[in-house]
């Protein structure tokens, strides 16, 4: 593709003096490998009918490329095909996982994603953003980035308040020997029951609503005081880290690794400290008893850093989160990845990082995404205790592929949530339906999971007979079609990379699949007198689709 563009420029620039970059596109199969409208891009500039033109650059880019092209050919009002010769076309899938785009090579790249709360039990939404940022993460990675995934969540605030509060109260003061009761199986549904009760308490109860106010501010202070002693430290310790070793059981479970958490106790301090500072600067101003960045003057909205109570809110720890992450690692990019709901929110807070820190702000990359749904169209609250657990996505889709295969199988669950997940663009509401995912035909992983273990099976039958690799072959139709539709994975990597969106690697995954199964269908491998050349396509072929698994964060077994 590169020679063939690199090829483009250098005749239009000796047949008409303009420099310009070619872009190539995939026409159907019929008219060839690549297609150019250049010709009817530069007829103003040229000022001759683009069919002329396109017949002149079709000659001369011929004889540009020789024998590494099998036919130029001039479609409709200038359209020009290329098709590529077969050897060329062989030797270029020949290491096809190999060439990928170098987009992050030698950055420093930060993802972060999944934030959950702790004192929070985690919810569908979770799922779907680890799933989604462990493959962008994949992604950069692939594209040569040092990649760094982290979690930030919220171990202090008015959450943390009004679970405490009710805590107390089921423990009946400040008992931490109580907790000795709770289930370990229990702890995390026992943790939410206790944010809901605490939430309705605050909303609907004057008297609760000013002690969770109180205990929201003697959270905040046991971390100033470093208090691990006093019982009401020791709850709120305990507690706290019966939610994270809950987060690590389950994101070991789905195969999402974090490298470091960044809880909000840690970020509030250097976010505090900082707002005051750029308070004193002029970046903030003070209202009403608060601080607020006025984001009106940007086209914006104006937002509290600082509440009336002295205390950080979301907005002012996450500039210290923003300024932690520079301090750990000194990024190129960092990635955030959250619901769409906070979109308008992270333009304020990276506005106002901006006034005092601009590199910081120019290297944040925010992408958002919908609502993981219950079925009608539901919102999910954790506030109301009517939502779907993370663990609940799991135990659906499990009985659902019982149900269709009569077996009990993880990497099968998980990559038919992954995917059912993954397929679908980045920013949309997600509608989860378990029997489609777990389904071994159609756009699911298991099928694509399936198709692997396929064609390592027809591998493992090929090697049980002594075979030639032949090079350079030519190609009968059904061979070529494979290897031209193998021969776009680095493009279609170098598209997802650019857009950090893995449903193009899913689109095409499921293509390729499908084109497989053309070329199994009239070609037979084992024992043909091709076998040669068909047992290496077949075995790109899964290459291609377990490199391709891998970045969605998809086990690609050998047998199913």
């Amino acid at each position: 593709m590169q020679k063939i563009v690199q090829a483009l420029q250098d005749v239009i620039q000796e047949s008409f003096s303009i420099t310009v970059v070619p872009e190539l596109s995939r026409p159907d199969e019929q008219f060839g490998d690549f297609a150019t409208n250049i010709a009817l891009q530069i007829t103003k500039q040229v000022g001759q009918n683009p069919r002329s033109i396109a017949e002149k650059i079709a000659s001369d880019l011929k004889a540009n490329l020789g024998d590494n092209v099998k036919d130029v050919t001039i479609a409709g009002p200038g359209f020009i095909n290329i098709t590529v010769a077969d050897d060329k076309l062989w030797d270029s899938i020949q290491t096809i996982t190999q060439q990928k785009p170098q987009t992050y090579a030698s950055q420093t790249v930060i993802t972060e994603y999944s934030d959950p709360n702790p004192f929070k039990v985690l919810h569908a939404g979770h799922f779907y953003t680890s799933v989604v940022g462990d493959s962008i993460s994949r992604l950069i990675k692939a594209a040569g980035g040092n990649v760094h995934a982290v979690n930030f969540g919220g171990d202090v605030g008015l959450h943390v308040g009004k679970t405490m509060w009710a805590i107390l109260k089921e423990l009946d003061g400040e008992h931490p020997e109580k907790l000795t009761d709770i289930a370990v199986e229990g702890r995390s549904e026992w943790m939410a029951k206790q944010y809901v009760r605490g939430t309705q308490a605050y909303e609907e109860n004057e008297q609760a609503k000013q002690e969770i106010i109180t205990i929201n501010k003697k959270v905040y202070q046991l971390h100033t005081d470093n208090d691990h002693e006093s019982p009401f430290a020791q709850i709120y310790w305990t507690c706290r880290e019966w939610s994270y070793t809950y987060f690590d059981a389950f994101y070991d479970r789905i195969g999402t690794p974090f490298e470091k958490y960044y809880p909000e106790s840690q970020t509030a301090p250097l976010g505090l400290q900082t707002v005051k500072e750029q308070l004193a600067k002029g970046v903030f101003e003070e209202s009403n008893g608060a601080v607020v960045f006025d984001g009106e003057k940007y086209g914006l909205h104006t937002r509290v850093f600082i509440n009336s109570h002295g205390l950080p809110t979301y907005e002012a720890k996450d500039v210290g989160l923003s300024m932690a992450k520079w301090n750990d690692y000194h990024f190129d990019t960092s990635v955030i990845i959250t619901g769409n709901d906070i979109t308008e929110y992270m333009k304020v807070v990276l506005k106002s990082i901006e006034q005092f820190a601009p590199q910081l702000a120019e290297r944040t990359k925010h992408i958002t995404h919908g609502n993981v749904k219950l079925a009608g169209g539901v919102k999910m609250s954790s506030r109301k205790g009517n939502f779907l657990r993370a663990i609940d996505v799991l135990e659906v889709a499990q009985e659902a592929n019982k149900q269709a295969t009569g077996r009990d199988n993880e990497q099968a669950v998980l990559g038919a949530i992954k995917y059912s997940f993954l397929k679908q663009r980045i920013g949309a509401d997600i509608i989860y339906v378990p029997e489609e995912s777990v389904s071994l035909e159609g756009n699911s992983g298991p099928y694509l999971q399936y198709a692997h273990a396929r064609a390592r099976s027809v591998l493992a039958k090929v090697q049980q007979q002594s075979h030639q690799t032949q090079s350079q072959p030519v190609l009968d139709a059904a061979e070529r079609s494979l290897a031209r539709k193998l021969s776009e994975y680095p493009e279609v990597l170098g598209k997802a990379v650019t857009e950090l969106m893995p449903h193009h690697v899913c689109t095409y995954l499921y293509e390729l699949a499908q084109t497989f199964n053309r070329f199994y269908e009239q070609s037979r491998v084992v024992g043909d007198q091709r076998q040669a050349v068909r047992a290496q396509l077949v075995s790109i072929y899964a290459d291609v689709l377990k490199d391709g698994l891998e970045i969605l964060g998809i086990h690609a077994p050998d047998k199913m």
